[in-house]
């Protein structure tokens, strides 16, 4: 593919995955399903744990289902245009359900749509991912600590399974991952964060 044409593809990887990123499952089912915005309960937050606290289980794994694949909808979409495209398309999703346009760039956290773009480009890097947040998760029940520790250790896991420029992606990602994390980091370290299973 010529380098212009590619820079084009790479682009449009990039629009498409921002696009299907910026679906607020959350918002919408919350909607559909009479619950007004979930905006203005618990944490303010669109995404799934947030969605929760609305009592509704089966609309939470919902909306962690829906921004999940549309991460991977993005990436094996765009792959059709080459392997740029593909890690631009994941990149674009991630940022559209964090930052998506609709709300005003006040989005959710990240963690799903990162999981649903890990699971296009690398389904045992998932795997590994998986086994720390379900094994720190069972451990210690804070969701927000398991969800940053596989996080930060997806990219090594990408760049020890071959693919360096996956590596990146998952490393950029996890930065913003836990930049978006920054006040559960806080409450972490201050021994306020509430755990999985706690009431109130």
């Amino acid at each position: 593919m010529p380098a212009d044409l590619a820079s084009w593809a790479t682009l449009g990887g990039l629009v498409l995955g921002y696009a299907l990123g910026s679906i607020p499952f959350g918002l919408i089912l919350t909607r559909f399903a009479g619950l007004g915005d979930v905006r203005a309960i618990g944490s303010g937050n669109i995404g799934a744990t947030n969605v929760l606290r609305t009592g509704r289980k089966g609309l939470a794994a919902a909306t962690l289902l829906g921004d999940a694949l549309k991460g991977t909808a993005a990436v094996l979409i765009a792959r059709n245009l080459g392997e740029g495209p593909a890690l631009a398309a994941g990149l674009g999703a991630f940022l559209g359900h964090c930052f998506p346009v609709w709300l005003g760039f006040r989005g959710g956290k990240g963690v799903a749509t990162f999981i649903g773009v890990l699971l296009a480009f690398s389904p045992p890097a998932l795997g590994i991912f998986a086994l720390i947040w379900l094994g720190l998760a069972f451990a210690l029940k804070y969701s927000s600590l398991a969800a940053l520790v596989a996080s930060a250790a997806t990219p090594l896991a990408l760049w020890v399974l071959g693919v360096p420029a996956q590596a990146v992606l998952f490393l950029l990602m996890g930065v913003l991952l836990w930049w978006k994390h920054a006040p559960n980091i806080r409450r972490l370290a201050s021994g306020t964060e509430g755990r999985i299973g706690q009431k109130g």
